[in-house]
């Protein structure tokens, strides 16, 4: 059903001046902003007034703000130095992957799922949030230094597994998924190649012959970032993997960081409507049981990673304190979590029972999870001043 432009401007309107209200009071209440966002989603959303009675075209907009958080991202690194964090945390995200997994399994078997049920459960509460890492790390203080490096990496392959798991979810022989992955890493090598060739001979020498032209930069790198983020989703891969390594190739550019500072405004705008979907999407009729259990296990999962991955940087040589911090910023579960739910409800593996724990869960930990490093961390939303670092 195709939506008219005055209904998308009619619910724009409603989500930013819910969004401002709610956020204000949040504010005076000294509690972590981005919450009100999801708060505003539950209240106007299917589920509370019934204003927005379909989310999903909010939430198709809405994930251009990851598009451009993964981008911007990519501008803040160096290619050599992220191979090399690839090849330290690898083990680290493998290992805690399968931890969180077990955990969650676990879980999903006590709660009486079916074998099949508890394995999605499991694969879908093993990941970290990108969106909420990295909304929770200050762009300027730490995004380009050793902890967003470290933490950036860990996340990056987590998305790689998590779009693995999504491929599995519809692949039904052992042989065509080996076949499947072997094609994603090939198609990711290939995009990366192209990427980088198309930065150092098209994108490099226009920018010298009309850097000069702000506006012309602006709409050049938006145009790069879009088009790689497109490429890779029609190559079986993420929008957020295409828009990253779209960063990552203009990275080596004089002009990545001006790029930056331009675009943080346009992703703060769309990932306020991403944090309103995840609330929307929350369906209050839920069993108020099983809501309940999730929650609950939510909490402890993230004092789970939290230990873990502590535990496991400390072993890497990593400073207790930054092992510390870094295991807090990952400490919750990812909006990727959604989405192996969705998939799997789609192709009939998961009940809506499955999907309510998994549901109740993530947001549980989301809500956690931002609290303990709004409170303990820098942010750029953190109501203490000394703490505040954008």
């Amino acid at each position: 059903m195709q939506i008219s432009f005055d209904t998308i401007v009619i619910q724009l309107s409603m989500i930013v001046v819910s969004a401002a209200i709610i956020g204000t009071a949040f504010l005076y209440a000294r509690q972590p902003i981005i919450l009100a966002y999801i708060v505003a989603g539950i209240l106007i959303g299917p589920s509370g007034f019934d204003l927005i009675p379909n989310a999903n075209n909010i939430e198709q907009i809405a994930h251009v703000g990851v598009i451009l958080l993964l981008f911007l991202l990519g501008l803040h690194l160096q290619p050599r130095k992220l191979l090399l964090l690839f090849q330290k945390t690898a083990l680290i995200t493998l290992g805690t992957s399968l931890l969180f997994f077990s955990a969650s399994f676990v879980f999903a078997l006590s709660m009486g799922m079916p074998l099949k049920e508890a394995l999605v459960i499991g694969a879908a509460l093993m990941f970290s949030s990108t969106v909420i890492g990295l909304k929770l790390i200050p762009t300027t203080a730490l995004h380009h230094k050793h902890i967003g490096e470290v933490m950036t990496s860990v996340l990056l392959l987590q998305d790689i597994l998590a779009i693995m798991v999504i491929l599995f979810l519809n692949i039904d022989a052992g042989e065509a998924m080996l076949t499947t992955f072997a094609m994603l890493l090939v198609k990711l090598v290939g995009i990366a190649i192209l990427a980088f060739a198309g930065v150092r001979f098209i994108v490099l020498p226009l920018f010298r012959r009309f850097d000069v032209i702000q506006e012309y930069t602006f709409v050049a790198t938006l145009a790069w970032c879009l088009f790689w983020a497109e490429a890779a989703h029609q190559l079986g891969l993420s929008y957020e993997i295409g828009a990253f390594l779209a960063g990552l190739s203009i990275a080596v550019s004089q002009v990545a960081m001006a790029i930056a500072e331009h675009l943080k405004p346009l992703r703060e705008f769309f990932l306020i409507l991403f944090f309103f979907a995840i609330g929307a999407q929350f369906d209050a009729g839920m069993a108020p049981f099983l809501m309940l259990s999730g929650f609950c296990f939510g909490v402890v999962l993230v004092g789970l990673k939290v230990l873990s991955f502590k535990k496991a940087f400390i072993w890497t040589g990593e400073d207790r304190a930054i092992s510390q911090q870094l295991g807090v910023r990952l400490g919750q579960a990812s909006e990727f979590s959604m989405l192996v739910a969705f998939s799997a409800l789609s192709s009939g593996v998961l009940s809506s029972e499955g999907a309510t724990l998994i549901q109740s869960a993530t947001i549980a930990t989301f809500i956690f999870s931002t609290y303990w490093v709004v409170k303990r961390y820098p942010t750029p939303i953190s109501t203490k001043p000394k703490l505040r670092r954008d």
